[in-house]
């Protein structure tokens, strides 16, 4: 789908935890999707493109990230931006929601997911954080940088560059890099790197993520029987596929689990027909236990 089109959709809900920003399209049953770290509502352009014609797609842009202010003594941590994003809900009216989610905000999902159930109708993970990989191995040195704050100077530097900062922000996360519309990557960045102000929040951000948000609702999650789907990319560095079945083990509501071959972290952006299928089944099938 065009940035265009998707912009022509774009709206701003006032909650209790500050202004939101985010894409609207489609009509139907409510199919929320939440992104991660350093990427915005665009990620799921893709997927939306397929499943606009059947739900109505609403895409966040969490604080700090693609349109969405931040305010300097706002709380980032992920049980903070899993009440955001519960506030969000509640702004909108939203309720039986599909929700899907990635990266960190698949965390925060499952906050959210185990905190307030019966606001779901389904439950969709890909790649993302777990409570015993949270930050994962390999992006700790980059956590380690903020709390020292000395990430900020050297990002907003790299940034001039956005080719390089394309390359060590995401080269990880994709598989063709190159393929990926450039302002897609800018919108991704320039909202945390772009000036030093955005950078230091940034640095804040990062430094707030705590596994203890993560493991406080392990217990719910354990007691959690929302139909939940897991889709996996194989080839991603930063969550391992053991962490899908993870992930099953611990969600009694789990009904599959879907390895995506060689997909990295953010398959829903360049390989949306890995999800969206599966997506509509795990919608069909579980509205169909429901009627």
């Amino acid at each position: 789908m065009q940035l265009s089109e998707l912009e022509a959709h774009r709206h701003t809900a006032t909650t209790r935890s500050g202004e939101i920003s985010y894409i609207d399209i489609g009509t139907g049953p409510v199919a929320l999707f939440v992104h991660g770290i350093a990427t915005n509502a665009y990620l799921w352009r893709n997927v939306i493109g397929t499943l606009a014609s059947q739900r109505r797609c609403v895409a966040v842009d969490l604080p700090l990230h693609g349109q969405s202010p931040v305010t300097a003594g706002q709380d980032l941590s992920i049980a903070a931006l899993a009440a955001g994003l519960d506030d969000f809900c509640d702004a909108l009216g939203l309720t039986g929601i599909d929700l899907v989610a990635n990266d960190t905000g698949g965390a925060i999902a499952q906050i959210f997911a185990a905190r307030h159930p019966q606001k779901l109708a389904t439950l969709t993970l890909t790649n993302c954080d777990t409570s015993d990989n949270l930050p994962p191995e390999a992006f700790k040195p980059m956590v380690e940088l903020a709390k020292a704050g000395n990430l900020a100077p050297s990002a907003v530097e790299l940034f001039a560059d956005l080719h390089a900062a394309a390359e060590l922000s995401f080269g990880a996360g994709y598989e063709h890099l190159d393929q990926i519309d450039p302002a897609v990557i800018r919108s991704y960045l320039e909202p945390c790197i772009g000036t030093m102000e955005r950078a230091r929040q940034f640095e804040r951000l990062l430094a707030a993520l705590d596994a203890g948000d993560l493991t406080a609702v392990t217990p719910l999650l354990s007691e959690l029987t929302v139909p939940t789907l897991v889709v996996w990319g194989t080839g991603d560095t930063f969550f391992d596929v053991s962490w899908a079945y993870w992930l099953r083990d611990t969600i009694p509501g789990t009904t599959r689990v879907v390895e995506v071959d060689g997909a990295r972290l953010f398959f829903p952006d360049e390989r949306p027909a890995d999800l969206a299928p599966y997506l509509q089944q795990h919608w069909a099938a579980a509205a169909a236990v429901r009627a």
